[in-house]
């Protein structure tokens, strides 16, 4: 489970997603919609992604991607979770549904 997500919904904040961060703070994670594919340019820590549908199902999980990757581009997602690689997805897998509510995210 997260304790914090942070929602990056403008043009701006998509754009710079995680970029030039040294880390991100402990179980926090960052919400990119709309957004179907991610790229690790600029970024200097490795993260975990997971896709998610319109109806917040899981449908693609990608663990510890490194800087200066790209994913592919994820058929049937909407939005995109990343947090710190190797932190909190082992209990995430395809096929879950995703809840979470204003200062709190649970899986």
């Amino acid at each position: 489970m997260l304790d914090r997500l942070e929602i990056a919904d403008t043009f701006y904040k998509r754009f710079k997603g995680l970029m030039g961060r040294k880390r991100l703070s402990v179980m926090t994670g960052l919400k990119i919609d709309p957004c179907n594919s991610i790229h690790c340019f600029f970024m200097r820590i490795p993260i975990d992604i997971i896709f998610v549908s319109k109806e917040h199902a899981v449908v693609k999980i990608i663990h510890d991607m490194k800087p200066w990757k790209v994913s592919p581009i994820v058929k049937g997602a909407r939005y995109v979770i990343e947090a710190n690689a190797l932190e909190w997805l082992g209990k995430v897998e395809v096929g879950d549904k995703l809840e979470y509510t204003e200062g709190e995210t649970s899986f």
